[in-house]
């Protein structure tokens, strides 16, 4: 998406060789337009496939997960970061470490929400290392349900993430690919 890499040059910050901050585009605020176009493309690419819903990881892959999920007429789910008063305690959790919170955290996804009944197609934000994936796809494969395929916003492929779901058999389509970060500047693939 060439008006996704024009935002990027535009308003992301290398923070270093590893850590991109797109804090106007996905992170902390969120172009409504440009998220809409996102969540399309992400339909238009998956087109012809069975999906019953999207699934995400709160919070920074809800818009444009959203985006996608009204664009195929199908529900919305996300794992939950955080244990609340009303969770559960049957919900299927997996533990995940967070690239760029540094920390470990849990992902939880209520059972009445996915069941084996479902083929969901899976948006995010940003992969790096895919840890947060790979526990999400544990969920769905806890809950038996299908994945019609995976959608990253923006994929760090000098990083291990994409390809590591790619050779776990999952098809994966990233709108942007940046193959490096060094030198505080952005080369995309």
């Amino acid at each position: 998406m060439d008006i996704l890499k024009e935002r990027i040059l535009q308003e992301a910050t290398v923070v270093n060789a590893g850590v991109l901050k797109l804090d106007s585009l996905l992170n902390h605020g969120v172009d409504p337009e440009l998220t809409m176009e996102m969540g399309k493309e992400f339909a238009r690419r998956f087109q012809g496939r069975t999906i019953t819903k999207v699934i995400t990881v709160e919070s920074s892959g809800i818009p444009v997960a959203f985006a996608t999920a009204l664009t195929l007429g199908v529900p919305l789910v996300f794992a939950r970061r955080k244990k609340t008063l009303l969770q559960d305690p049957d919900d299927y959790m997996e533990r995940v470490p967070s690239f760029t919170k540094g920390i470990v955290t849990d992902l939880i996804v209520s059972r009445h929400l996915l069941d084996e009944n479902d083929s969901v197609l899976f948006i995010d934000d940003i992969i790096a290392n895919g840890d947060a994936a790979k526990g999400l796809l544990k969920i769905i494969e806890q809950a038996r349900a299908k994945v019609a395929g995976i959608g990253i916003v923006l994929e760090k492929s000098f990083q291990a993430g994409g390809k590591t779901l790619r050779e776990l058999g999952y098809e994966v389509e990233t709108l942007v690919r940046i193959s490096s970060l060094e030198g505080n500047s952005i080369t995309f693939e």
